[in-house]
């Protein structure tokens, strides 16, 4: 089973590299956001706890996500991987998974962070901004702290993964086929070393 998270700043072309790792890998998508409104739309135990702690403005804990997420490997157990999509976002939260996946005798095979300097983000992000709509994506200030939170908090997960020798940087500046090259390089190695 091939076990993949996909990190990368704000910009970075999770979305766009994501889709084409799904296609060729037929992955399972799981993204916690989706799990979280597929869930509370299903008016699950999860969902519903989650939505009452959403409506309070206080965030989902680690235990309701990983429960979703247990929810969605138990419903996919024939799947041929997942690709973990906004998730894990904190070193509680990758422990958390890897003990889950044990249950399912499995691991995460490989983390891929996307690199792209914070100039190249913002200026993507800003350009993205003029046509998505979105005001978090036309505010150069907004973009930055996004940016910054995002190596703050993530950069202790990168290190958990690189501990585990799981880590793999992709330079995200490019071609988008070139990076999918590359990104499927890197899996394919990961993978051939966790047989």
């Amino acid at each position: 089973m091939l076990n993949l998270v996909l990190f990368g700043p704000p910009g970075a072309g999770k979305g766009t590299q994501s889709e084409k790792l799904i296609a060729k890998y037929r992955l399972v998508h799981l993204s916690t956001g989706d799990l979280l409104r597929s869930e509370i739309q299903a008016g699950t135990e999860l969902g519903l706890r989650a939505k009452t702690l959403m409506d309070q403005g206080i965030l989902v804990p680690d235990e309701v996500v990983i429960g979703m997420i247990d929810n969605k490997l138990r419903e996919n157990q024939s799947a041929a991987g997942f690709i973990f999509d906004g998730f894990p976002r904190t070193v509680p939260q990758a422990q958390a998974l890897d003990e889950l996946l044990q249950q399912y005798n499995t691991q995460i095979t490989v983390m891929v962070a996307l690199v792209v300097d914070e100039e190249e983000l913002t200026k993507r992000l800003l350009l993205r901004g003029q046509t998505s709509g979105r005001s978090d994506d036309q505010n150069e200030d907004l973009i930055r702290r996004r940016v910054k939170e995002y190596k703050d908090k993530t950069t202790p997960v990168a290190n958990y993964y690189e501990s585990q020798g799981k880590y793999k940087a992709v330079k995200g500046i490019g071609e988008i086929e070139e990076i999918f090259q590359t990104i499927c390089e890197k899996i394919e190695t990961a993978a051939a070393n966790v047989r």
